[in-house]
């Protein structure tokens, strides 16, 4: 058999731009095709009087998965991006309206800890300690790896771990946490980057632990441009390298002969069809969608009843406020939490709650990007974007920032979201200063990106949806299909989706290592 050299991607995200930029640097011929107008995925923008509002990702984490995606591609973060520390790194508000402030540094922030419960300074340092070894673990032996060798479980450095490894597979990372520390505030910090695996603190397993190394220790930094300079740099790096992009273009099925992947079908803004030839399909796009929207039954890895199973992990409801005058009373980041914070989760995981009928919660982030970058805001104004968890339920419909009305629930849960705020943070006439206002809801991520049941992240991360239990990245009945991005393995958030499309090129390579690529 010859080696493949045609490939079709689905998806222009950040995964789906990575995998074409790997593969395009490695002699493949690639195409991408993208059902949106834009580039992005998720990570994307809209501009509105003078306001250019991001409406995705905004927390830059695990710096070396970008900086090693760059040096790949023969360059360097340093070339392609502008960072800037943020110290603060974060805020914490509570309800009666005292506030935290996360410094840059662990030092620092075991000193926080120290200041705000005794002992809890060393303990601090002993968790990260932990956090830190689980992650450099992770990074060589569970993230760049496509499971498809044992290598990975056998080797000498996940053995001598391995009554560790258990004992952090079989406890929550709530439990974990609440064992070392009492003070609400430390817990709630510690457990909190569960939701950004899309999970809440009960059903992440204690590996997981190892984020807290990210945000504490390696600290937060912002790109300046947001995500958007990101998306654009992981774009150039394509099309430097001869990747074709087209957008405006929807996959409407994956050919398929003889059990191999052989293209794709597709239809344009225009309602013309066509067939796109490859060797190879990549699917970039919600694996979901991908088994079974675009295959026949008979050929899906991955049918209905495999989701059925499977937990989508949250929702957002996201509200894009600008806002006139300046609100020194939040920094870049910003942390809302209630103080008994299980209801919260449970409007969002369990059905609703009678705290917010509506399925959402008063736990919510808050990111003021004009904090950093000026050219996100007029002069004498504020970016704000809000991101209440809701449920994964399409039901509670649209906002306005791609459709002319936003529905009555994601209306509410916007208004709600801002009189919070302001109640909080201590900005009286918060609602009054609004000057422009975007809403996006579960049903946008549903029919922007073919999101199951409305996800805004991904599935979420329990035990039986990490690692190798998260599936595979490649279809077991159709040759030459592969998959990227957060609905596969390593899992969500943008520095998982840059490994994605690492481990589609070792996929495509039958490199068999759980580790990162030599550039």
């Amino acid at each position: 058999m010859t080696s493949p050299h045609s490939v079709v991607v689905i998806g222009a995200g950040i995964a789906g731009l990575a995998t074409a930029a790997l593969l395009s640097k490695h002699g493949y011929r690639v195409t991408v095709v993208e059902k949106n107008p834009t580039t992005g995925g998720r990570a994307g923008e809209i501009t509105v009087d003078g306001f250019r509002f991001e409406t995705g990702p905004s927390w830059y984490l695990m710096p070396e998965a970008f900086d090693h995606f760059f040096e790949l591609m023969g360059t360097s973060t340093e070339a392609e991006l502008d960072l800037v520390a943020l110290d603060p790194g974060y805020r914490v508000f509570s309800e009666d309206g005292s506030s935290i402030d996360v410094p840059f540094g662990a030092e620092n922030v075991c000193a926080l800890f120290e200041s705000l419960e005794p002992g809890a300074g060393q303990r601090l340092r002993d968790y990260l300690d932990s956090a830190q070894h689980v992650y450099e673990l992770a990074i060589q032996r569970f993230l760049y790896t496509t499971f498809s060798s044992p290598g990975a479980f056998v080797h000498r450095e996940v053995l001598t771990r391995l009554v560790d490894l258990v004992g952090w597979l079989s406890t929550s990372l709530a439990r974990y946490v609440e064992k070392r520390f009492s003070d609400h505030r430390l817990r709630q910090i510690l457990q909190y980057p569960a939701v950004f695996l899309s999970a809440r603190p009960e059903t992440a397993p204690a590996l997981y632990h190892l984020m807290s190394h990210t945000d504490l220790t390696q600290g937060v930094r912002y790109p300046q441009g947001g995500f958007s300079a990101v998306v654009a740099a992981i774009e150039k790096q394509a099309r430097a390298h001869k990747a074709e992009i087209r957008t405006g273009v929807t996959v409407t099925a994956i050919e398929c002969a003889q059990g191999r992947a052989t293209g794709v079908r597709v239809i344009d803004e225009d309602g013309a069809e066509d067939v796109i030839a490859a060797d190879v399909v990549v699917s970039a796009a919600d694996l979901r969608h991908t088994e079974t929207a675009l295959l026949p039954k008979e050929l899906q890895t991955y049918p209905h009843r495999y989701f059925e199973r499977r937990d989508p992990g949250l929702s957002t409801v996201l509200v894009l406020a600008g806002v006139a005058g300046k609100l020194p009373e939040l920094t870049h980041h910003n942390l809302l939490f209630s103080q008994d914070w299980q209801p919260d989760f449970d409007a969002v995981y369990a059905g609703g709650s009678a705290l917010r009928p509506s399925g959402a919660s008063r736990s919510i982030y808050v990111c003021k990007a004009s904090e950093s970058d000026d050219s996100v805001a007029p002069a004498d104004s504020e970016n704000l974007f809000i991101l209440v968890p809701v449920a994964a339920d399409c039901a509670l419909g649209t906002g306005d920032a791609y459709e002319p009305q936003a529905s009555p629930a994601v209306e509410r849960i916007a208004h709600e979201a801002l009189q919070q705020l302001g109640e909080w943070a201590g900005i009286a006439d918060l609602d009054q200063r609004v000057t422009t206002l975007r809403t996006i809801g579960p049903a946008d991520f549903a029919q922007r990106y073919h999101a199951w049941s409305g996800g805004a992240i991904g599935p979420a991360h329990t035990l039986r949806q990490s690692a190798f239990l998260r599936g595979k990245n490649k279809s077991a009945k159709v040759a030459n299909l592969y998959y990227a991005g957060a609905t596969t393995v390593p899992g969500v958030g943008v520095p998982l989706c840059l490994i994605s499309a690492e481990n589609v090129l070792k996929r495509l390579t039958g490199d068999t290592s759980s580790g990162p690529l030599t550039p």
